[in-house]
This record gives structure tokens, sequence and C-alpha cells, in this order.
């Protein structure tokens, strides 16, 4: 996971950890875990994260520099 990356896709939004917090329906305290690296985050809030950040999985992993989701199957 990229931690740095979890932040600074969250401070371009002028979110808070509570905010995600509230859109993965955990704790701030859990969010805060999983953005410091200290937990794994569960595949299904990195799929939800990807969605509302509007970019792919790989990109919030730190396993691509390319912003740009991937296209959606028909």
């Amino acid at each position: 996971m990229n931690i740095e990356r979890l932040r600074e896709i969250r401070e371009d939004k002028d979110l808070l950890q509570s905010d995600i917090a509230k859109l993965l329906k955990t704790t701030q305290c859990q969010y805060s875990l999983y953005e410091n690296g200290i937990r794994s985050i569960p595949i299904e809030k990195l799929n939800i994260l990807a969605d509302y950040y509007e970019t792919s999985t790989d990109y919030l992993l730190g396993r691509t520099n390319e912003r740009k989701p991937y296209p959606k199957k028909k």
C-alpha cells in the first residue's frame, strides 16, 4: 500500500480522515491505521475509495502513477 498516496489524494480534496471513515463505514481511528500503513485496507474498502476518487486500485496501491481509472466493463 502506498500510504503517502492515500493521504495525498484525501488532502487534495480537502477531506479529513473522519470524512473518509464515514464513507467507508468505519471509525476515524481505523482509517488512520490504514493511512499510516499499520493495518492493511480490505479490498472492498479499497474498491470504494477507487470509485470515490475516480481512480484505480493500482493507483492507490502505488502500482502505477496513472491516476485515470480503467475503463468500466460493459
